[in-house]
């Protein structure tokens, strides 16, 4: 396993869609495996393969208390949304130290493959569908700042170069 760089915001890269997986291959299972690492590592409950720079329909998730209850989402798509929304403070591993409210579905249902290959759908309330969710943006080349005002996103973007710069000092 391996620690994998996370692209921060403003990288365009950020912005790509994510492709179908065909196959759940060793190559696969290796990635989950480095994904999970560095999720882990990072501090984050999810993580989506476009923040390790591969453009593949993968997310990886974990928000139990004691971080050993591991999700794989393989080509994930939402089935069902609650027509209910609240806002939720949020924070993303690819702009770090940055959190704001995002309004999000109360509950959704997600199609997608496990490791195995095997279909499943997972209801999910609280803090997993935010988490589902957040994570599904990435795939479709959304960061959650693209959810706020102009004004604060853009605040957002200069700050992130700023860190950026210092970091590379």
């Amino acid at each position: 396993m391996a620690l994998l760089p996370i692209l921060c915001y403003p990288d365009p890269k950020l912005h790509t869609v994510a492709k179908p997986i065909d196959a759940v291959d060793e190559r696969m299972k290796t990635l989950v495996a480095d994904m999970l690492e560095t999720m882990y590592d990072a501090k984050g409950i999810g993580l989506a393969a476009t923040q390790v720079d591969v453009h593949e329909r993968l997310i990886v998730i974990d928000v139990s208390e004691e971080r050993d209850q591991p999700m794989v989402l393989i080509n994930p798509e939402l089935v069902w949304t609650s027509p209910t929304t609240h806002l939720n403070e949020e924070g993303c591993l690819s702009v770090p130290g940055i959190y704001d409210g995002v309004e999000r579905f109360d509950a959704v249902h997600c199609k997608a493959q496990d490791l195995s290959g095997q279909a499943r759908t997972i209801e999910a309330d609280g803090l997993l569908a935010v988490c589902i969710q957040h994570e599904m943006d990435h795939l479709l080349g959304k960061v959650f700042v693209e959810y706020l005002s102009p004004l604060k996103r853009n605040r957002i973007k200069t700050k992130m170069i700023k860190a950026r710069r210092e970091d590379a000092r």
